[in-house]
């Protein structure tokens, strides 16, 4: 048990974690966030308070920022709209297929300021006259790295289909394998546009509630088998995994009851008709 606190280097960004330490930072507050090129500021978005869980390894903050800090930060992020508009011109004179998706710089580090440009392409680029005109443009080292179609949705964030801020830009810290078979056995229409999240690729949240279909599955009566209802007997004609139950089609009225798997006997009498 222990206290944590959340912050943000970007408004909506993705929620990270910290110790308070001997601070009591508010929302709203900016904090110093210790990172690998130092410290960094962030905004802190949720208030320190107690948590049931272990905090132990838990980074510490820095402390909170003052002017001296806030007027870094102000300077940093003019030095990274300076660069993204630098590397647009630069990929449109160079005719290059790229597109800029975020901007890092370090004012200060071993070899000198640092910028990073993170783009995505259909392809592998030859970039190497881009880099060039680039350093000679920002006054300073410069590394283009190429991300994937989830890496870039993860920087850039956005609203997926469900109004919600996309999974990978607030708490997702890896991306797990999604296969197609996901949709299938949650019975979802196997079309794109309704199982692709923002980077074209399959929503990763079809794999959390995966393993309840498939104890589901696993334990439920498949649909066509003959079963034993308290309301009496009957086939399976559907199944519905968030309620827990199964629909049954009664044989006496035809009519249909909703059951719950526990409460469900069979499989009965399964050599005597097959399922229309």
């Amino acid at each position: 048990m222990g206290m944590l606190c959340a912050v943000s280097f970007n408004r909506y960004g993705r929620l990270y974690y910290f110790d308070p330490g001997d601070f009591s930072p508010k929302v709203g507050d900016r904090v110093l966030v210790p990172t690998e090129d130092g410290p960094e500021v962030a905004e802190c978005v949720w208030a320190a308070q107690w948590v049931s869980e272990d905090t132990a390894g838990a980074p510490r903050l820095v402390g909170l920022a003052g002017p001296e800090d806030l007027q870094r930060d102000e300077q940093l992020r003019k030095r990274k709209a300076e660069a993204k508009v630098a590397a647009k011109k630069l990929i449109r004179e160079h005719d290059l297929p790229m597109k800029v998706v975020a901007i890092d710089h370090v004012l200060e580090s071993g070899g000198g300021p640092r910028t990073t440009i993170y783009f995505t392409a259909p392809h592998r680029v030859d970039f190497r006259s881009l880099v060039r005109d680039l350093g000679a443009t920002l006054h300073c080292r410069v590394e283009l790295r190429q991300l994937s179609a989830r890496d870039s949705a993860r920087v850039q964030g956005g609203i997926g289909s469900c109004g919600r801020d996309l999974c990978c830009a607030t708490f997702l810290t890896d991306f797990e394998p999604v296969t197609i078979r996901m949709a299938k056995d949650q019975d979802l229409p196997l079309n794109p546009l309704r199982i692709s999240g923002a980077c074209g690729r399959l929503m990763c949240c079809l794999k959390y509630e995966h393993p309840l279909y498939q104890q589901f599955q696993a334990s439920a009566p498949a649909v066509g088998t003959r079963v034993s209802t308290p309301d009496g007997d009957g086939r399976v004609v559907g199944h519905s995994v968030p309620r827990d139950s199964v629909v049954v089609r009664l044989d006496a009225d035809g009519s249909r009851c909703s059951c719950s798997r526990a409460s469900v006997c069979g499989p009965r009498k399964a050599h005597d008709e097959t399922y229309s």
